[in-house]
C-alpha cells in the first residue's frame, strides 16, 4: 500500500535536554526569590512587632479606653443631664407660651419669669448657663433670645439668639431673622440686611424663605440699595410666586427698579 505526507508537514522538533534545564531552572529561580521576599517581609514584620509589641499593646489599651470613656461618659453623664435639662425646661416654657398671647406689661412680666424662672426652678437663662452642652440649653439661648427681642431688649436679643445653632426647617431661619429684627429695631440696616439674607438662604421652604427675602427687600429699599432690591423680590416672583408676600410682588420690583 502506498504512503504518504502530507503537503508542509513538518515533525515537531524536540527541545533538548539543555532547554528544558534552561527553562525549568529560570522559573524555579524566579519562583525562589518570590517566596524568599516574602520571608523576608515576614522576618522583618515579626522583629519589627516584637521590638515595638509593648508601645502598641499599650496603644491599643489607650484605644479601648478611650472608647469605654465615650461610653460611659454618653452613658452616665450626658443623657442624664439632656434629660434633666428638658423636664427644668418646661417650667419657663409655660410662661414664655403665656406672654405670647398676652399685651404690655402682663406680656413683659411673664416673659421675666421665662428668663429668670422662680419658685427654686430654672429660667432660660440658668438652662442656657447650667446645661450648655445639650439640645434643651441650646434652646433656652433661642427661647431667651426671642424673649428678649419681644420686650425691646434688643441687644441682649442678639446675644442670646447668637449663642443658638439649629438646622430646623423653622426655627434655624427664624432665629436669624429674629436678629435682624432685632439689628432693624436698632436702625443697624446693614447688619439687618444681612441676617435676612442669611435667614432665607438657611433653608429652602415657601414659609421662611420668602417671608426674609421679602424683608430683605424692603431694607435694600430703605438703604437705597435697589438693584439689590430688585434681586431679591424677582427671587420671591421666580421661586415663591405662591406664597402671602409673592401675591403683589410684582409691585416691589417695579418699585425697585423705577426708583434706579
Amino acid at each position: 500500500m502506498a504512503t504518504y505526507k502530507k503537503r508542509g508537514y513538518k515533525p515537531k522538533k524536540e527541545k533538548n535536554a539543555q532547554e528544558v534545564e534552561e527553562t525549568f531552572d529560570e522559573s524555579q529561580s524566579t519562583t525562589a526569590e518570590v517566596f524568599n521576599n516574602l520571608d523576608d517581609a515576614a522576618n522583618k514584620s515579626e522583629q519589627w512587632i516584637e521590638k515595638n509589641s509593648q508601645p502598641l499593646f499599650y496603644g491599643l489599651v489607650g484605644i479601648a479606653a478611650v472608647i469605654l470613656v465615650f461610653l460611659a461618659y454618653n452613658k452616665f453623664v450626658a443623657e442624664p443631664a439632656e434629660l434633666d435639662a428638658s423636664n427644668e425646661l418646661a417650667y419657663p416654657r409655660t410662661f414664655f407660651d403665656e406672654a405670647t398671647t398676652s399685651t404690655g406689661k402682663t406680656a413683659d412680666s411673664l416673659y421675666t419669669l421665662g428668663l429668670e424662672g422662680g419658685e427654686g426652678k430654672y429660667g432660660f437663662l440658668d438652662i442656657a448657663d447650667s446645661f450648655s452642652g445639650t439640645k434643651a440649653g441650646n434652646l433656652a439661648n433661642y427661647y431667651a433670645g426671642i424673649s428678649y427681642l419681644k420686650m425691646k431688649k434688643y441687644e441682649d436679643a442678639i446675644e442670646y439668639l447668637s449663642k443658638y445653632s439649629s438646622e430646623d426647617e423653622l426655627l434655624g431661619p427664624t432665629a436669624l431673622g429674629a436678629i435682624g429684627d432685632a439689628f432693624a429695631d436698632i436702625n443697624q440696616l446693614e447688619d439687618a440686611l444681612d441676617y435676612y439674607e442669611k435667614a432665607a438662604n438657611k433653608k429652602d421652604n415657601d414659609f421662611t424663605s420668602p417671608l426674609f427675602l421679602f424683608k430683605a427687600g424692603q431694607i435694600a429699599m430703605n438703604l437705597k440699595d435697589f438693584s439689590r432690591a430688585e434681586r431679591l423680590f424677582t427671587t420671591i416672583k421666580e421661586r415663591y410666586s405662591e406664597s402671602s408676600q409673592g401675591r403683589d410682588i410684582e409691585k416691589y420690583i417695579n418699585g425697585a427698579k423705577y426708583a434706579q
